[in-house]
């Protein structure tokens, strides 16, 4: 038996061959090194150019808007709407929704299973302590004798160590650590999804508030001509037709009214749950769109810079290291795996001599497996990884693409959205003129009733128009925001709401 230095040098010498071993072996990894794949130069999101700047028209919400290529984006992008409402909600949802939660939660989960992966690098050490107790019957010549009683203590440390010579444990750590990246960026895309829509529903809520007002403008309107309609039937200068045609006026101006008091009162509902909170728990302040601020200036980044701004872009890039690496995790499994045991202890009838010098075991064993024969199953794992690559690095261009067409869409909007306020403005200005006229030539007896009611149409359409005209420039505004990736990289955290804005009813 050797004694207790031999003992613990030999498991010395197996503990500095395994720490030497990945130093030795750090250069070589089976598989493909990740590289981000080229993309083809893009100079311009649109296919024709656009103005340096939007038109503008003298009007809340009309100013134009300037383009400023190459400037970033503030990380809270959306206090360029000066609304401390808005502010307010969008930092109470990115601090209380659940969805965010649960993202913040799974980026954690990945980021200890990639801790977990790193271990296997490292040996693993294990103690083991037994006792026993045994009783063994004895004979001699066929006849029984006293069964001997005896005891066995055993106190073993055991080392097992997989020497990643060819680097698939490596490439697992790569792949753990790729889908960190991709939860985080999850993480980004969850907060970028939720500040614009709060933004959006925000916006929304004010111009349904906004059209609600002027619909309740208009009903006064309509019950007062029907009052004006009633005295011409009883001077005889109306018919009983017009009189039931005004009625019908007034009854279908308050149809109008029921479905935007509903999308309001169910957008408002949205901005509580995008808080995290039932309707009841919260209140939502009251938006008005005269007081939010249309931004002047709008940062455009340039193309090539979505490829590390857009979070969709930078998670779908993250899934696709992860299956380059896998492809070495597959390769390596079709090569020989060594591995590294060793065991030291000592093996005594009582635990008094336990660690007696002439009772020491110990055992070191390297053990290289090669598959030999698995009817294929490692060759077409390593072909179906091969395969995922390939639709990763596809579905990456996609995003890409989608990225580029998301601006695209955007900044032709933004435009045609100021052509399209001027319209909706002027279309106001004239219903007005018209309905002004017409009802004061009925008046007069110069023109029919079937006149004041095609005006009333009119103005009654251009007025909720102008307002939904109004809000799309906003709304637009934040999707721009949006598609380039909102900023994420200057804000680390999101401080609480300021108090008064958004108070619960509940303790």
């Amino acid at each position: 038996m050797p004694n207790r230095t031999v003992l613990i040098r030999n498991l010395s010498g197996a503990l500095l061959l395994t720490s030497c071993a990945p130093l030795c072996l750090a250069s070589c990894a089976v598989g493909p090194d990740y590289h981000r794949p080229a993309v083809a130069p893009v100079s311009r999101y649109t296919e024709a150019p656009l103005p340096t700047a939007t038109r503008s028209e003298p009007v809340p919400g009309g100013i134009s808007q300037a383009y400023a290529p190459g400037r970033d984006i503030p990380g809270e992008w959306w206090a360029l709407f000066r609304s401390p409402a808005i502010t307010a909600l969008v930092r109470a949802a990115l601090a209380q929704n659940p969805n965010v939660e649960a993202a913040r939660a799974t980026l954690r989960q990945a980021q200890e299973l990639r801790l977990q992966q790193e271990g296997t690098l490292f040996p693993n050490i294990s103690g083991l302590l037994n006792h026993a107790r045994q009783e063994e019957p004895l004979t001699y010549e066929g006849q029984h004798t006293p069964s001997l009683l005896f005891s066995d203590v055993d106190a073993q440390l055991n080392l097992s160590y997989t020497i990643d010579v060819w680097g698939g444990l490596r490439r697992a750590v790569e792949a753990a650590g790729a889908h960190v990246a991709f939860e985080r960026y999850e993480l980004e895309a969850t907060d970028l999804a939720l500040s614009a829509g709060v933004a959006t529903s925000a916006i929304t809520a004010a111009s349904l508030a906004g059209q609600i007002k002027v619909q309740q403008d208009l009903i006064g309107f309509e019950q007062r001509q029907l009052q004006t309609v009633r005295r011409q039937f009883e001077l005889g200068g109306a018919t009983g037709t017009d009189v039931a045609t005004q009625e019908a006026q007034v009854a279908t101006a308050q149809t109008v009214l029921v479905p935007l008091l509903t999308q309001l009162a169910q957008t408002r509902d949205q901005l509580a749950a995008y808080l995290g909170r039932a309707p009841s728990e919260v209140r939502v302040p009251a938006l008005d769109l005269d007081a939010i601020t249309l931004p002047d200036t709008l940062p455009v980044s340039v193309p090539s810079a979505l490829l590390d701004q857009r979070p969709d872009i930078r998670a779908a890039e993250a899934t696709l290291q992860q299956n380059s690496a896998n492809l070495g995790v597959a390769i390596a499994n079709r090569l020989p795996q060594v591995t590294l045991t060793a065991s030291v202890g000592s093996e005594s009838p009582d635990f008094h001599q336990l660690f007696s010098p002439t009772n020491g075991l110990w055992s070191l064993v390297n053990q290289a497996a090669q598959p030999i024969f698995d009817a294929g199953q490692l060759l077409h794992a390593q072909r179906a990884q091969r395969a995922a690559l390939d639709s990763a690095a596809a579905a990456w261009r996609n995003t890409v693409v989608t990225a580029y067409q998301n601006v695209a869409d955007v900044l032709v909007a933004l435009q045609n959205d100021a052509v399209s306020l001027r319209a909706s403005v002027d279309a106001e200005r004239a219903s007005a003129r018209s309905l002004s006229l017409a009802s004061l030539q009925y008046k007069l007896g110069g023109v029919s009733y079937l006149s004041v009611l095609t005006a009333q149409q009119s103005y009654q359409n251009a007025s909720l128009g102008l307002l939904r005209a109004r809000a799309l420039r906003y709304t637009d505004s934040i999707a721009l925001f949006q598609a380039l990736g909102g900023g994420w990289w200057h804000r680390d955290d999101v401080p609480p709401p300021p108090p008064g804005l958004l108070s619960s009813p509940l303790p």
